[in-house]
């Protein structure tokens, strides 16, 4: 009976876990450039493997299940703002850098200029060229430093990746190309960095193909994450009823055994 409740509480984990993946899906089923996660369960053989060679309660890396990233690509929205770039290639990427100098991979092209001129995302990583950091501030010096408030920037990226600000190039953005992008391991919602395994090159200028004024969408289907999580949900429930009738089942069991 005790080999049933484990049993029962083996299936419930994935689960859970499939629950929490699928709930944030839907949470960043609007965010530009984010990636859905899936879940997938191993053989259960290892898992019951698992019991046997492990001392005490079962741990979380304990159930047979994995994650993985789905990269295809997100559906292109036309936003007209030229601080919103697409990049037309399943395995391109963006390189970000923060203040500590350390590196990120994004699929979301969605920028804003700072005071100092840098091209930053919402949460202030630098969109890098393949020059170091792009900066602006040359076209900011009599402005508030608000892109929108200043009528005298004129900035142009072109389908091959050029920056253009005034009609002056200002060098090209640094695109990477990832060969196997499973080797990616997720940092946030929009962002990834490259393991030891990651095989990246930079792209040329003439193979990068750049959509200035659209954006990349999440490629989340939020009707199949739905279905997918009432099924879940579904699982779950009955996994748990497993357990409390085994429990009741085992209550039954030792009152029936005691000796008065």
């Amino acid at each position: 009976m005790i080999k049933e409740i484990y049993t029962a509480a083996m299936g419930m984990l994935p689960q859970q876990t499939k629950l929490e993946v699928t709930a944030n899906n839907i949470a960043n089923a609007s965010t530009p450039g984010f990636k859905r996660e899936s879940v997938f369960e191993r053989n259960l053989i290892d898992a019951r493997a698992n019991f046997y060679n492990v001392q005490g309660d079962a741990e979380q890396n304990d159930p047979p299940i994995g994650s993985y990233t789905d990269f295809a690509q997100g559906g292109f929205t036309k936003t007209d703002n030229p601080l919103d770039i697409a990049i037309d290639n399943k395995n391109g990427f963006f390189v970000l850098q923060d203040e500590q100098g350390h590196e990120y991979l994004t699929k979301s092209g969605k920028f804003r200029i700072t005071t100092e001129g840098l091209v930053v995302t919402s949460d202030d990583k630098m969109l890098m060229g393949t020059n170091g950091p792009i900066n602006l501030q040359n076209a900011l010096t009599n402005s508030k430093g608000d892109y929108e408030e200043s009528n005298k920037i004129n900035l142009v990226i072109t389908q091959n990746g050029e920056i253009q600000l005034n009609q002056a190039s200002l060098g090209n953005l640094r695109i990477v190309e990832v060969n196997n992008l499973q080797s990616l391991e997720r940092v946030s919602n929009s962002c990834f960095i490259t393991t030891d395994g990651t095989d990246f090159r930079n792209l040329d200028k003439e193979e990068i193909s750049i959509k200035q004024g659209w954006i990349e969408g999440s490629n989340v289907n939020v009707i199949k994450e739905m279905v997918e999580m009432i099924e879940v949900q579904r699982m779950f429930e009955l996994g748990s009823k497993v357990i409390h009738t085994n429990n009741e089942t085992l209550e039954i069991s030792l009152r029936m055994s005691k000796f008065y």
